[in-house]
Parts: structure tokens; C-alpha cells; sequence
């Protein structure tokens, strides 16, 4: 637990690193690296309402888990970024990229969540360090897809806005410098 103490702090940092080296822009690495604490809602949540304790194996899921919250982040936000460079408009781009990964988000959370089942309701000898892990996935994964499905779109668009009005006014701020100065 002691090694993973600092071990998950810094693969999140070596993942929004990978983010920001991708997507070349601070906001849109923070708007994926946003899954990571929802995801982890969901996996804490799991874990109380099973009533398991926070061990190694539990903390390994979390490790997972984060890996596929990422990436559907990276699936929502790279197919919206795709859209507003073909052109089309803010508020249509984000709403056509939420509807079409939709399934591959879903899918992914799907697959990842049905195939830890087992191993979250397995009885048999050894389960008791297979279910946290499971569980974690699994809880983490609910949440985490429906917080992509849902709030990351609108996060999207939000920040878009913000940095539009930063960029009209710094713009219109210049104009005015420049006609004072002739």
C-alpha cells in the first residue's frame, strides 16, 4: 500500500502528461483527467455499499479503472474536436459526438463491467481478494460512464464558451489599444 501511495499519484500524472502531449491543450487534458475523480466515486461507492475494506487488490482496480475512464474521455472529446474541425458549430458538434460514442462508450464500460462479474460475486476460495477489485471496476465504470455520457459533453461546451468570451475580449481589448495609440 506504501508503494501505491505513490504509484497512483503519479501514473494519473504520467497520464494527463500523455493527455496534454496528445491533445496539445491544457483544458482538454483536464477535461479528461475530470473522469478519473468521477470514476473513483463510483468505485468507492461500490466498495461501501458491498461493504469491503480499501485493500491492494481494491487499489489495483482503481488503477484499472482510471485507465478505461480515460479513454472514454479521449473517445468523447477527440470525436468532438474532429467535428469542430470539419466546422460544424460548438453546441451541434458537442451534441452529435455525446449521440455517436454513445455505443463505443458504452461498449467499452459494458465489456470491462460484465467481464469483472465473476469475479465480484465468486464464493469460492481465494474471492475475498478478486471482489474488491471487481467491485471497484464495476461501480467506478457506472458512474464513470454516465458522468462521460452526460457531464462531459456539457463540460466541453462550457469551457469552449469561457475561453471564446477570453479570446473576444482580449481581442476587442487590442482593437482599442490600437485605436487609442492612432
Amino acid at each position: 500500500m506504501q508503494r501505491l501511495y505513490l504509484v497512483v499519484p503519479l501514473a494519473i500524472f504520467l497520464i494527463f502528461l500523455l493527455l496534454f502531449a496528445s491533445f496539445g491543450t491544457l483544458r482538454h487534458a483536464l477535461l479528461i483527467i475530470v473522469n478519473v475523480p468521477f470514476a473513483l466515486v463510483g468505485g468507492v461507492a461500490a466498495l461501501w455499499l458491498r461493504d469491503l475494506n480499501l485493500s491492494l487488490s481494491a487499489a489495483i482496480g482503481f488503477i484499472a479503472l482510471f485507465g478505461v475512464a480515460v479513454l472514454n474521455g479521449v473517445v468523447m472529446v477527440s470525436y468532438i474536436n474532429r467535428l469542430r474541425e470539419d466546422g460544424v458549430p460548438l453546441h451541434e458538434a458537442v451534441l452529435d459526438g455525446a449521440a455517436a460514442r454513445l455505443r463505443p462508450v458504452l461498449m467499452t464500460a459494458l465489456v470491462a463491467s460484465l467481464g469483472f462479474i465473476p469475479m465480484a460475486l465468486s464464493q469460492a476460495p481465494g474471492a475475498e481478494v478478486q471482489r474488491p477489485l471487481a467491485t471497484v471496476v464495476i461501480g467506478g465504470l457506472i458512474t464513470s460512464t454516465l458522468l462521460t455520457l452526460l457531464v462531459l459533453p456539457t463540460l466541453y461546451e462550457w469551457i469552449e464558451r469561457a475561453k471564446r468570451r477570453t479570446l473576444s475580449s482580449a481581442n476587442a481589448e487590442t482593437e482599442i489599444e490600437t485605436v487609442q495609440r492612432h
